[in-house]
């Protein structure tokens, strides 16, 4: 069941820096930006570039975000605080992935094709 509309919805708002329901209005920038701080660039940064996404720890991720952003999360996803993680732990490298086709961060929004919600 990790490919729920309500689960992708979710995640695709806590990268969409129009969408400040999940993690406020910095997008995916600053969730790799988190990510970066809390020593997961190395998995960020494979998501974000060609080759395998590397796996990121569920506990390593939630601390990363914050337990306002994951409480956000697992609120709009319709899901218990101790799913959350585990949950966006498998969906955002992939969502990550689908996010960024150039290897980087820094394209208009309007740019990305929202791939990831016709699944």
């Amino acid at each position: 069941g990790q490919k729920n509309p309500q689960i992708l919805g979710a995640a695709v708002a806590m990268l969409n820096p129009k969408d400040s329901s999940v993690g406020g209005s910095g997008g995916l920038a600053d969730v790799i930006g988190a990510l970066t701080k809390s020593g997961l660039g190395d998995a960020a940064s494979s998501w974000v570039g060609g080759g395998p996404n590397k796996s990121v720890d569920a506990g390593a991720l939630a601390s990363a975000l914050g337990p306002d952003v994951m409480g956000q999360f697992a609120r709009q996803a319709g899901l218990g605080h101790g799913d959350a993680s585990s949950v966006l732990a498998s969906v955002l490298p992939e969502l990550v992935n689908q996010m960024t086709p150039q290897g980087r961060v820094d394209i208009p929004w309007g740019d990305i094709q929202t791939v990831t919600i016709q699944r």
